[in-house]
């Protein structure tokens, strides 16, 4: 029997990646052995309930927390990852929670620091327990990356992550930070992704949007960058207004690339789809959605 898959069932009915790319920009990245994941994205089974009840509440806060993991992070010990701030710490399991208690604390955290973080961090879901598309199509590309990376000595580095949201875009991935969020990405375009983001562009195919504006911004951005990659690939986009009602938006860009600049206008209108969000989902069947698509983009 053919299996069904939430990714699958996405693309097909032209679920898009604009317009999806929420996240939260402070993060808490700790590094746990993945096959102890549960399906909630910051627990493991081998925690002690006391730090899955401190991860609730760092979570509850303004900061979410992932569970991280590569083959060769030591069990006994955790990587912890201080986004956007860039600060890094080598932390023993029994010092997790009296460093994560020093750190809520503000004491110094000085015995844990570890070497700062110079290369962006490339999170790569492969949260099998929460969904399935996420350890399919998610682990395959993960391996790609982290090949394509060391091949080719590309300034990232690369991590499998618990649920980043998005499983219908398996594989999910973001770079940290600032937050860029990208969707359905596969093993083949590992290199092209890689060096365009190296660059300090967008790739386009798989691209989500910026996670600071809104998703109808997020839609008329990618739409924005899109007409002008072939003449103006690297250019830069200023939000400069944002006018309309819930259904329909008028969103005014300004956009620069050396010495050439302008200014677009794009319209974003919505329109509704019917989904499944998650392999979850899938015996409940399809909901109606409402997502933004780009109508119109003229010069202003």
């Amino acid at each position: 029997m053919k299996r069904t898959f939430c990714a699958d069932l996405g693309l097909e009915q032209g679920d898009p990646l604009a317009g999806s790319a929420a996240h939260a920009e402070r993060n808490l990245l700790i590094s746990w052995p993945r096959a102890k994941w549960t399906r909630n994205l910051r627990h493991a089974h081998d925690m002690p309930e006391s730090l899955m009840q401190t991860l609730d509440a760092i979570a509850a806060g303004e900061r979410r927390v992932n569970l991280i993991h590569r083959r060769e992070q030591a069990d006994a010990s955790h990587q912890v990852f201080l986004m956007p701030e860039r600060r890094q710490f080598v932390v023993p399991r029994a010092e997790l929670e009296t460093f994560l208690a020093a750190w809520q604390s503000g004491a110094p955290l000085t015995a844990w620091e570890g070497v700062q973080v110079e290369h962006d961090l490339l999170l790569c879901c492969t949260h099998g327990k929460k969904d399935k598309c996420c350890a399919r199509n998610g682990y395959r590309t993960y391996k790609e990356l982290a090949r394509t990376v060391a091949a080719h000595e590309l300034p990232f580095d690369v991590w499998e992550s618990s649920h980043l949201g998005g499983c219908r875009f398996a594989a999910s991935l973001v770079l940290l930070s600032p937050v860029r969020k990208y969707g359905r990405i596969t093993p083949q375009q590992a290199l092209p992704f890689l060096q365009a983001e190296a660059r300090g562009r967008r790739f386009l195919p798989g691209y989500r949007g910026d996670s600071r504006l809104t998703p109808a911004q997020q839609c008329a951005q990618l739409a924005a960058l899109g007409f002008l990659e072939r003449r103006y690939p690297a250019a830069n986009l200023r939000l400069q207004d944002d006018t309309g009602d819930e259904q329909r938006r008028c969103i005014l860009w300004q956009w620069e690339q050396g010495g050439a600049h302008g200014r677009l206008r794009t319209v974003c209108e919505t329109t509704a789809i019917l989904r499944v969000d998650m392999c979850s989902d899938l015996d409940d069947g399809p909901t109606e959605s409402l997502v933004w698509h780009a109508t119109q983009i003229v010069p202003a």
